[in-house]
Parts: C-alpha cells; structure tokens; sequence
C-alpha cells in the first residue's frame, strides 16, 4: 500500500531525531545551521502533518511527550536505514563514475582500442587516480550503433561511411581501406591499377552486413558507379577483421580493409596492396553517445577525453 501523507519527510525527521537526542530546539538548530524560529515552525509542521503532540516545551528545555519518545525511536531506525539506502546509492553513483561500458567495431577494437587503454591506465597511475574501469564489447558498427541507442553501451565507437542518426557523435581519428591480395594473385603482379567496375565485379573476402568497413567500400564504390551498381555476391563472409585477413593470406581472394589490420602484411610481402585510384577509400572514426553535446560526466567522458587527446598527438 502506498504510504499516507501522514509521513514526514527524512530531513523533518532527521530534527524531531535531534531534538530528542539535545532534549533542545537551539541546540538542533545549531546543528543544522538554522534559526530556532526555523525549527520550531518545523517541529509545528511535523506535529500537524502527523497528527500527534510530539514535544512538550518547558523553562527546562523540550521534553518528549509519551507518543513522542516512541516516534523518536521508530524515526531514529528508519534515518538508519535511509542512510545505510543513501550512503549504498553515492557507492553505486560512484562506480558507475568509474566504470564504462564500451561497444567498438572490430577494427577499432582490435587495432586501436588496447593501446588507447595502456595509455589511459599509464596516465591514471601518473595522476594517482588509476582511471576508469573500461568494459568493452567488440563487434560491428551496426551493432555497436544498436547497443548505445538501447543503453547497454555508454560509448560506442564505429566506422560507419555516415554519422548514425540519432546519436552525438565526434570524430576521433581518420582510417584508409585498402584493396590487398596475396603475393602471388594475378593483380599483384599486373601494372595498370584495378578499375572501380573490376572491384565491383569481383568476389571478395569480406566482412558480414553491418561492417563498417564493408558499408564503406559500398559507399564508395556507389559514389562512382551509382547507386544502382550490384557488387558481386562475396566469395567469403566472415565475422572479423582476423579472419578476413588469415583467409585472403591463405588464398581465399581479394579483400578490402583497414591498412591498420595489414599493416605488417604488407611490410614483410605477404599481402600486397593494389592502387584503385576511382575510389576515395578515406573514412573517419568515430564516437557515439546518447544525450548532450558531450558524454556524461564520468568515466565515459574521462575516456573519450583521453581518446581525443591521444589521437590527436
């Protein structure tokens, strides 16, 4: 049942309480910071919200009535457990300050988020503040996208060609596609480049619907053939960067992804990148949040902070 209006609030109760413990209005209302005229009003207001005599005032001081001592005991265990309630709900507002749950596309994830998470714990032991506790989630920017809008992310960070409706979003670093094929393939051998139309038309290993990085290489390749342009089924579809990668390293076909997940491929030879000058393979990363122009403050600010910061250097 509901609660009748016959209850004071905890801040009323919490002077009845010092009252009866000082057995004097001056002394609660120095307690409180207050005038005894203030205290009194309120100690008049509890009496009438109530509907009982609370406090008899004498030359001596404020004594208990009978129904006084009893409610002075029955509002001294309710404040105890509304401060045990207040003092548990400040513990989980400040964990949640501290803890953020994040949601990366893959690429992000997995070639940038670990060292932006070394430097962020390095920077917190330099401060002394040991820095935000970071629980990421990786997956694609579809997903990443969906996790923020229903809450189940704080800060997402994804790949998208466009910023995703509906959500604050900055732009925290700038990514290349390329177009990479083992060193043995036909096209790492020939001399002109691979034409839009050629790509278009040819099967390649690929991430699953939803990539970001699969959506931009769409993107762009309608930016020059048109909206109407059918790219070929892929020859693959697989479910992250790694394994697109260790796939077109075996020999599955052509793939195009983020220089950063090659990076090393193409230094020692194994994968070969191939020049397609028709297209922009350009894109950003970004972050994405729900709400104001900035994250809430806390961990999930602390850390797009640090993140803007580090790439920016």
């Amino acid at each position: 049942m509901p609660l009748s209006a016959h209850l004071p609030e905890l801040s009323a109760l919490e002077i009845f309480v010092a009252i009866a413990r000082s057995g004097s209005i001056g002394a609660a209302a120095r307690e409180f910071g207050l005038t005894q005229q203030a205290v009194s009003a309120r100690l008049a207001s509890i009496e009438a919200q109530t509907g009982v005599a609370l406090v008899v005032r004498t030359p001596r001081g404020s004594q208990l009535t009978p129904a006084g001592v009893v409610v002075a005991e029955w509002a001294d265990r309710l404040l105890d457990v509304a401060q045990h309630v207040d003092a548990g709900l400040a513990s989980l507002r400040s964990e949640r300050r501290r803890r953020v749950r994040v949601a990366a596309s893959l690429t992000i994830a997995e070639q940038l988020m670990p060292r932006w998470l070394v430097s962020l714990q390095a920077a917190g032991r330099r401060l002394g503040t040991g820095g935000p506790e970071v629980i990421m989630t990786a997956t694609n920017s579809d997903h990443v996208v969906a996790a923020v809008r229903d809450g189940a992310a704080d800060l997402g960070f994804v790949e998208t060609p466009y910023p995703p409706k509906g959500l604050r979003t900055k732009v925290i670093g700038r990514d290349e596609l390329v177009l990479v094929v083992p060193a043995d393939h036909k096209w790492a051998q020939r001399q002109r480049p691979v034409s839009a139309a050629e790509l278009s038309r040819t099967p390649l290993v690929t991430r699953e619907r939803g990539s970001g990085t699969r959506d931009a290489l769409t993107a762009a390749l309608r930016r020059v053939l048109g909206e109407t342009e059918q790219q070929a089924d892929p020859v693959l579809e697989l479910s992250s960067a790694a394994a697109v990668r260790a796939a077109v390293v075996a020999g599955a076909g052509p793939t195009v992804m983020s220089r950063l997940a090659v990076a090393d491929d193409l230094a020692i030879g194994r994968l070969r990148e191939v020049a397609v000058p028709e297209l922009n393979l350009q894109r950003h990363f970004r972050a994405v949040w729900v709400g104001g122009r900035t994250p809430p403050a806390g961990a999930a600010r602390d850390l797009l902070a640090h993140i803007s910061s580090h790439a920016a250097r």
